[in-house]
């Protein structure tokens, strides 16, 4: 009769409808020594955690202060390096000399040429992608002879 109660416990349980109390039961159950031969297989399943409360940790934990201190001075030396490169980066950065030369030109010919040589290599970069759009048209045009409008 009790293992009957059991096995209706066991399928309610592996269809996750089963109480607190009744899981209770069946830890119960499975904890003690008479278990019915055919369930002796779920023995595992509710007897794990009547095992998992036995357990303790007993291993030590070693404690070694010297590498706390040799990444105290690491960091040290590397705070030491980030502030003479900042400091250096300063020092050369507001000592350099001031020029004016912003790439001017005084002659309003050489102005022209120069200016013509840039217009030009825009020109330049600026028909090459429209080349390449024609590319674009004719997949618009294939599209649309397939997917008629």
């Amino acid at each position: 009769m009790a293992s009957d109660r059991i096995e209706k416990l066991i399928e309610k349980y592996f269809e996750a409808e089963t109480s607190i109390a009744e899981e209770k039961e069946l830890k119960e159950y499975f904890a003690s020594s008479d278990v019915a031969q055919h369930l002796e297989q779920y023995k595992p399943i509710f007897g794990y955690a009547v095992q998992a409360k036995q357990e303790q940790f007993n291993a030590t934990i070693p404690l070694n202060t010297k590498k706390r201190s040799s990444v105290v001075w690491l960091s040290v030396a590397a705070s030491v390096v980030v502030l003479l490169g900042v400091s250096l980066f300063t020092y050369n950065h507001y000592n350099q000399p001031k020029s004016n030369d912003l790439g001017t030109i005084n002659d309003p010919e050489v102005a022209f040429r120069e200016t013509q040589k840039a217009l030009a290599m825009i020109s330049e970069h600026v028909n090459k992608g429209i080349g390449s759009m024609s590319y674009l048209n004719e997949y618009e045009q294939s599209k649309n002879r397939i997917f008629k409008k």
